[in-house]
Parts: C-alpha cells; structure tokens; sequence
C-alpha cells in the first residue's frame, strides 16, 4: 500500500474515531448515528483497502455489500426515530412545569420578556411593519399543541415568533399553515424553521415575497446560453476527434455525434429535475446551460421559481437531474466498452483511465489486458458516457446551490452545507494546482452558485434514512468519479504497462 492510500484510509478511520469520540457526549441517540455512518462508510473503505493492498473483489460482491450496509443503515435510521420519540416523550412533561406562567397562549404571543412596562410592549409592537389586524389573526394560529409563543420579534415586513415546538415537525407546520390560511387566505407564508442556536421558530412573511416568475430576458438568456453550448459541444467533440470546428467548418458532421451525445446526456439530467419538480407542483426556471471548452459543458444552472413545501421536496428535486443523467452516462459508458474492438474510432492513452476510480476500474473489469496496451482502442459512446459522468459528478459537488450542495443541505441542513461549499471550494482551489479545469469550475461556484438555496417553509423535517443513503451513495459515486487512481493501484489493477 503506497504512502497516499495509507493516508486516505487512515484519514476515514480516524474521522470515523473522531466521530465515535463526539457521539458518546450525545448518548444512545449519537452512538446510533455513529453507527449509521459506519455502516455506510464500511464497503467502501473495505474495498477501497482491499484494492489498495493488491486483493481485488468482484464487482457482484461490491454491491452486496453495498445492500447489506444500506438495509442495516434503514434499519438503525428507525431505531434512532424511535430512541428520539422516546426521549422526546420522556423530557415533554419537565417543559410544561417549565411554563405555568402563561395562562394563554394567545395572549403570550403578544407578551415579551415579564419585566417590561405595558408601554414599552405598545412600543415594541409598533415596530412591526405588519398590520396589527393581520398580527392579532397570526397570533390566534398557535397553541399548546402546536407552537407555544413566548416571544414576538419584527423581521423585514413579518414577525419571528419564538416559543417551543409541541409535537412532530411536519404535523406542526401542517396544522399552523392551514390554520393561517383560513385566517388570512394566501397574504402570508409560514416557515417552521431554526435559529442560530439550533431552536426552532416560526416566521412569516408577506406572500408578495414569494419568488417571481422567469422574466423575458431571463428566457432569452436561457436561449442564448443554450445556442453557445451547442457551439461549444461540436468544439469539444471536434478536438476529441484532432481538429478544430474554427479552422474547418466543413467538418462539423463529424463532430455531430458525439455532440448530440453530449447533449442528450444534459437534457436528461434536466428532464429528470423537471419531471420531479412538477410531480411536486414547484416551478423551476429554465435551465441556463454553461458553455466550456475542455468537454462541451459544465452542466446548468436551474432556479426554483416556488417556494419548496420541505427539504424532503428539494432532495427529490436536486437528486433527479443526476440520477437520470448519471444512470444515462453510465449506461452509455458500459455499451461503448462492451462495442469496443482494436479497429474503433478513439484511441485513448492508457493514463487516462487512471483519472477516475470508478471509469478505469470499469473499463479494466470489462476491457481486460486492453489496458495494458500505450493505446487503447475504443467505441465513441465511451466518450460520450465519460464525458456525461465528469459533468454529473461536477454537478454533484457538495457546494452551494450545485444538485451536490442541495442535496447537502436537504440531509444535514443549512449549516453543514456552508461548511461543505467552504471546504469544497478549498479543495478546487488545491486541485487547480494540478488541473486548470478545477479553477474555472470553482470561480463558477464562487461567483455563481455559492450561496445555499433558500430556506424550504418545513426546514425542521428531514428526509427520511432511504433518501440519505441515496444522497451519500450519489456524494461517493461523485468522488469515485472525480478522484484519479494512484500509479501504485493502477499498476495493481492491470491498468498500464
């Protein structure tokens, strides 16, 4: 095992004993989410070790694996439910002694802090830029088995609304937004959301606030960007193939299909987002394709034009576009290796197999002692499956408002997925050093998609264990993409001379 896999493996076991050492603090509920990540984290890091020291497993075998760690991972998901219920049940009646003070909750939700004067409280309400009217109607939504208000705040043209949570997340939300619907119709939207310390609170806001519709000029742009990545796609395919599109205009049939290819595997991936976003009801914005020229396109960047109901919705919505795009790619990528023959269209150097875990153990599985070879020969479609995972994978990034970052943010929230942008874009800036492609797609990032998406009205329910394991399994078949195989392992793997 060579010096750089040692370091990967002993980096993932002492994050893993990092993580053992924190969730003792929490009890039974954080041993048990310790334990699901390394159910999770275990066929990886097991074949990844394996392959490092020479001992290669069949693929069948990787993906049994793969299915035991993900049963076991549901199965420890529901019992962790259950540990919470259970607690939660436990600590609910030392919160009602907590609280005898208030006699009604909807007189509370007017009431600040107990040592301030009637006038001060007349001042403070006067600070909110909603209409009194409109407020004493909010405040008539909450109760003892909902949201218990303590405290009212102003924030922009609504009210924060401090208090304590009674009852499941997704119930709560659910009984409070139709009961401000039937008070006040759709002038107001509700969010159930975190404070900065972790509490939740209720905030509502102005529906006029709501996202607007795509403006004309924002179509046309959407057109005209889509106009140059059908440019940059022939380019692209073109140089694949050793000429320019620029200096022989006369050639471009032969660089049609792999640009259609190309561009197949793109209108998939934003199919997939579509279809999801409407089985939903959220709007989406078109898609603004973005132009490159070292491989056609990075992908596209795609708005929600609707406020999304929950995280489990902008999970659904971020995973759909990769998961279609990627399953396309993927499949591309295996027929054109199986239809690969010595006389084939592409000849590829062998080191280009070693820039991706995941394609050059395929191809090594598939294409055999080819690979061994200073050339390999090999069908176009292995191009255009290549090329269709690079720009899935990149999409799959853990940073800001890329599918990778919502996905981020719809399992673990807003906090960890701004801490997931910084260090990704850490990680670019490093990998730039090496590879000038991780430059350009990190000042995409920085300047255009940095920020996370906007909080959904339901922010306190998470998706359930099922959509978890999926959005992990999607971040890792990201990095077996993305991350190239040391010469030590692929010379173990057959893949070189």
């Amino acid at each position: 095992m060579d010096i750089i896999t040692a370091l990967l493996v002993s980096t993932a076991v002492g994050v893993l004993a990092w993580g053992f050492y924190r969730a003792r603090l929490l009890g039974r509920l954080g041993i048990l989410a310790w334990l699901q990540s390394v159910v999770l984290f275990a066929p990886w890091l097991l074949t990844f070790s394996l392959v490092a020291a020479g001992i290669t497993i069949n693929a069948v075998s990787t993906l049994f694996l793969l299915l035991i760690s993900i049963v076991i991972y549901v199965i420890l998901g529901n019992r962790l439910r259950i540990a919470a219920s259970q607690e939660a049940a436990l600590s609910q009646p030392s919160k009602a002694m907590d609280e005898p003070a208030y006699q009604d909750d909807t007189e509370s939700a007017s009431s600040e802090p107990s040592g301030e004067e009637p006038a001060q409280l007349t001042q403070k309400a006067q600070l909110l830029s909603m209409p009194e009217a409109d407020l004493k109607l909010i405040r008539g939504v909450f109760g003892f088995d909902t949201f218990f208000v303590t405290e009212t705040i102003p924030y922009q043209e609504g009210a924060i609304f401090k208090g304590n949570l009674r009852g499941e997340p997704e119930a709560v939300y659910a009984q409070l937004s139709h009961s401000l619907q039937a008070q006040l119709a759709e002038q107001y939207r509700l969010f159930l959301v975190e404070d900065q310390d972790g509490k939740p609170v209720v905030i509502v806001l102005p529906s006029r606030n709501d996202p607007q519709q795509t403006t004309l000029t924002q179509k046309v742009s959407a057109g005209l960007f889509l106009l140059l990545t059908l440019f940059t796609s022939l380019e692209a395919s073109a140089l694949l193939q050793h000429f320019d599109v620029l200096e022989a205009p006369s050639r471009w049939l032969e660089a049609l299909p792999i640009s259609v290819g190309l561009l197949s595997t793109l209108a998939i991936h934003e199919l997939g987002h579509w279809l999801l976003a409407r089985r939903h009801q959220v709007r989406l914005s078109p898609p603004f394709l973005i132009p490159a020229w070292q491989i056609g396109s990075f992908g596209a960047i795609t708005q929600f034009k609707s406020l999304l109901p929950n995280r489990k919705v902008l999970f659904d919505v971020a995973l759909a576009g990769p998961a279609a795009g990627g399953i396309l790619s993927l499949g591309l990528l295996l027929i054109g290796l199986l239809l690969s023959q010595p006389n084939s269209l592409f000849q590829i150097p062998t080191p280009f197999f070693q820039g991706s875990i995941l394609v050059g153990t395929l191809a090594r599985v598939v294409l055999g002692s080819a690979l061994q070879q200073p050339l390999v020969s090999v069908h176009p479609l292995v191009v255009v499956g290549w090329l269709g995972l690079v720009i899935t994978a990149l999409n799959l990034m853990p940073a800001g408002r890329l599918d990778g970052g919502r996905i981020m943010q719809a399992i673990y929230g807003r906090k960890v997925a701004g801490r997931a942008t910084a260090a990704t874009l850490i990680l670019l800036a490093i990998a730039s050093l090496a590879n000038p492609l991780a430059l350009y797609w990190a000042v995409v990032i920085l300047f255009l998609q940095r920020e996370p998406e906007r909080p959904s009205l339901n922010e306190l329910s998470e998706p359930d264990d099922a959509r978890a394991a999926l959005g992990l399994l999607a971040l890792f078949l990201m990095v077996a993409t993305l991350l190239p195989l040391t010469p030590a392992i692929a010379g173990r793997l057959g893949i070189g001379g």
